[in-house]
């Protein structure tokens, strides 16, 4: 069977390049495509040769590839992929639009639906300039939401990372989804059942982390709190925050295992589609407090393997600080929930089903 591994674009790592990047590693005979392509600051695919759309030729398009919204919808329909009897797309947005032949199979991991089109106001709301050009792109938005929705009819299957997406998936796109939640290499976090004084926070520092919700509730309580990343929103943040609040900017793997293997809990303040850092925290044994929505109600048990709190404010957090500070944690159970249920074994034999499912039946 010939198969093709398809991503929107390979320009940057996060969340879903990492899981493209184990479906590379898990298929090393496959054919890699995507739009865009920098090897620089994306995942690392080491002599793998990658196809790339037209687009690749635009010069400053890798750079700036979000500005290239509106073309990648035709790049991908471009492509052609007709040698392929399975065809496996990685998508937030647009590879679930590629042609197959009318016998091969198309499933779709699909990250979330195309966020930018379908939750506009909370995806640019970070970008201050939206404001003064949102008539334009409103009106090309219209237009894309028509097209996303009729390229969101191709696939032949869809795996949905949580079941929050599901749910997305379902609403708009119509289409049913296996839920099967992403993986992490559960080697690359190191256990320790010894705790330090301090908090964690690790994320990029954009508005919807709401990173300003646990700085507030930090600066009330006095506590130690370390927060790793960066991103537009660090010099505000800087400037809120007091004494007992340590940015750390961006820190290498071996310092995050560090410090997610020895924080008092890992903090999520975030509504996340899926969300990788409680995941990565319980597999070094941390638990973590978290705003109890979205893609967290897969991954995490309350009083179990961490705290939820009910409201994105800095009182509502505090009160779990609070709560959590009470629990004793079994450090051990929170490690080995996180590799009986998330390790790159158990996701692939999810995956092995589903695929071999559907294969069967169409």
């Amino acid at each position: 069977m010939k198969i093709a591994l398809v991503h929107d674009y390979l320009t940057q790592r996060g969340g879903a390049e990492r899981v493209f990047e184990l479906l590379c590693k898990r298929y090393p005979q496959a054919d890699i495509f995507t739009s865009l392509y920098d090897p620089e600051k994306t995942i690392d695919l080491g002599e793998r040769i990658v196809k790339t759309t037209y687009l690749q030729k635009i010069p400053g398009a890798a750079k700036y590839f979000r500005l290239m919204a509106p073309f990648y919808f035709p790049a991908f329909r471009a492509l052609n992929l007709q040698d392929y009897d399975l065809i496996v797309s990685s998508s937030t947005s647009f590879a679930k639009a590629v042609r197959k032949r009318p016998d091969a199979q198309h499933i779709c991991f699909c990250h979330n639906v195309t966020r930018f089109l379908w939750d506009t106001a909370t995806y640019l709301r970070e970008y201050g300039d939206y404001r003064y050009f949102a008539p334009l792109i409103d009106k090309i938005f219209q237009v894309m939401r028509k097209v996303d929705l009729k390229y969101a009819q191709e696939p032949d299957l869809y795996i949905a990372n949580s079941t929050v997406v599901a749910r997305r998936i379902q609403s708009i796109y119509g289409k049913q989804a296996f839920v099967v939640n992403y993986p992490i290499d559960t080697s690359n976090f190191v256990f320790s059942d010894t705790k330090e004084e301090y908090y964690l926070a690790s994320a990029r520092m954009i508005s919807y982390k709401r990173l300003d919700i646990i700085v507030e509730a930090f600066n009330w309580l006095g506590w130690p709190l370390l927060i790793s990343g960066d991103g537009p929103e660090k010099e505000r943040l800087k400037s809120k925050a007091l004494d007992n609040i340590e940015f750390l900017g961006h820190v290498s793997d071996k310092k995050r295992k560090d410090l997610f293997s020895k924080a008092k809990s890992v903090i999520v303040a975030a509504l996340e589609d899926y969300g990788l850092v409680p995941v990565e925290a319980n597999a070094s044994g941390t638990p973590v407090i978290s705003y109890g929505a979205g893609g967290v109600l897969d991954t995490q048990i309350h009083g179990k393997t961490g705290v939820f709190f009910k409201r994105q404010t800095p009182e509502s957090l505090q009160a779990a600080l609070l709560e959590s500070g009470q629990i004793a944690w079994d450090y051990e159970n929170i490690r080995n929930h996180a590799v009986n249920n998330f390790s790159e074994q158990v996701f692939f034999s999810k995956v092995e089903q589903v695929i071999d499912q559907a294969c069967s039946i169409y």
